[in-house]
């Protein structure tokens, strides 16, 4: 299939697209959209810990925040009492999580009433408040409220236009995830150089404020794009509402089994999420930062790691493309079970770099290097390729649910790294990182399992 029929705003007939690089020109609006989204979310998820850590949640900045010490005493009810650098840890891990449940609601208000595209644009415009409100030590809670909130409407709506531009069987569908997550690596690249370097060495409400511009850049990236998007559902002058028929029991069978993969995809990825929250502080007091005379920003090494995310992305789809050409391409449960036990490898690095680390010495960031090409060599083929695997099983009718219910494996592993998080100083560095790694060898062992047992039956006829 080389071509794909369209619906354009605002027009009743459909149109054709042509293809771009070999696939539909709404994936090129989509991918880009979505790297200025990346770009204000990770450039503001770069600065978040270290942010609370370094300055909010200090006497004399703590206590100007709104409502917080009524969350403070929440949490404490629950978790006991903590230090800065914990709560920090926990607070990540709260909103990292729930900016992964929301999506479950975007993608059922998509599905039944408003469409994508509009859930889509709501997303965005809060996104946007809440990036320029985290420039005001007082509106931090808020902020969070508005960034949870709209990405709930805008991450797993555009994922699944992403999977819509596809027909049912068309192998180019986990491809375009792999580039679609391209494109989320390149914002994460410019993100900290950007925003990093502004929040570390300008103030940090200079950094918060440039993600706000990053959104609204994506948002109209996106809107520019409209007509090569998948259509909406057509809606009857009388009924608003849209009612998808109801679930066949296969189809029942296939949405309980992809929900049951989530928490094994969670401890797959644990190593990978722990990046932007505790390995920024035990990063800042373990590595050398010196580059070319000069002490970096701690906040650069994500710049790196999204670096080599887009060209181990890249690697890895034309790696794939030559393999499928001689043998027979692995399912995409095979590819998630092989970028999981890559994936293992990394924390074991960590760990080594944290025993030379060790009574305050500083390790080269060859250490940083080595683990972040691991990594992302293994991301590569889990992450996007989950997303390929939940769009092609989702059943049509609630196939934007069923992109949220994917991102829920964000929401599971993020609660486990601000868990985890509070544990660094406790274990030290060498233990934390172990368990790191014994907990995403666990994830790899059993996806391989599952693998061996599954893979021909899902694989794409």
């Amino acid at each position: 299939m080389t071509t794909l029929d369209l619906a354009p705003s605002g027009a009743g007939a459909p149109r054709v697209a042509t293809d771009c690089f070999g696939h539909p020109k709404g994936l090129l609006y989509l991918a880009f959209a979505e790297t200025w989204e990346r770009f204000s979310y990770s450039g503001m998820q770069a600065l978040l810990v270290l942010y609370m850590v370094e300055q909010l949640l200090l006497p004399g900045h703590v206590e100007h925040v709104a409502g917080f010490a009524a969350f403070r005493a929440s949490v404490l009810a629950v978790t006991g009492p903590l230090t800065p650098a914990a709560t920090a840890s926990v607070i990540f891990g709260l909103y990292t999580g729930l900016v992964y449940v929301t999506p479950l609601i975007g993608g059922f208000l998509a599905d039944r009433w408003f469409g994508r595209t509009a859930m889509v644009t709501a997303g965005a415009i809060l996104m946007a408040i809440g990036h320029f409100l985290m420039a005001f030590e007082a509106s931090f809670l808020l902020a969070l409220a508005c960034l949870i909130v709209g990405v709930g409407g805008f991450k797993g709506n555009i994922s699944t236009q992403v999977g819509a531009l596809y027909a049912e069987g068309d192998h180019r569908r986990a491809q375009a995830f792999q580039v679609f997550y391209m494109g989320i690596n390149v914002g994460l690249i410019f993100a900290p150089l950007v925003c990093g370097t502004l929040g570390e060495r300008v103030g940090w409400h200079w950094g918060f404020g440039a993600a706000g511009v990053g959104m609204l850049v994506g948002l109209a990236i996106y809107l520019s794009g409209r007509r090569w998007l998948p259509p909406e559902p057509v809606r009857g002058a009388s009924d608003e509402r849209i009612k998808p028929p109801a679930l066949s029991r296969e189809e029942w069978l296939r949405t309980v089994a992809l929900v049951g993969l989530l928490p094994i995809l969670a401890g797959a990825t644990l190593g990978n999420y722990q990046i932007f929250n505790t390995y920024l502080v035990w990063a800042k007091d373990s590595y050398d930062l010196s580059l070319f005379g000069q002490a970096m920003p701690v906040t650069w090494l994500l710049s790196f790691g999204g670096f080599t995310s887009v060209g181990l992305i890249a690697l890895s789809v034309t790696f794939w493309n030559w393999w499928g050409r001689r043998w027979r391409e692995p399912s995409e449960l095979g590819k998630i079970a092989i970028g999981a036990a890559i994936m293992a490898l990394a924390p074991l690095i960590l760990s080594a770099a944290a025993i030379r680390a060790q009574d305050g010495h500083k390790v080269s960031l060859g250490w940083a290097v080595a683990f972040e090409l691991v990594n992302d060599l293994g991301y590569a083929n889990l992450v996007p390729v989950s997303y390929a695997l939940f769009t092609r099983l989702a059943p049509p009718q609630i196939a934007g649910t069923m992109v949220a219910v994917c991102l829920l494996q964000f929401f599971l592993v993020n609660l486990m790294v601000g868990a985890l998080g509070t544990l660094l100083a406790p274990l030290g560095g060498p233990a934390f990182w172990l368990l790191h790694a014994a907990i995403v060898g666990g994830a790899a062992a059993v996806f391989m399992l599952l693998w061996r047992i599954f893979g021909a039956r899902l694989a794409v006829s």
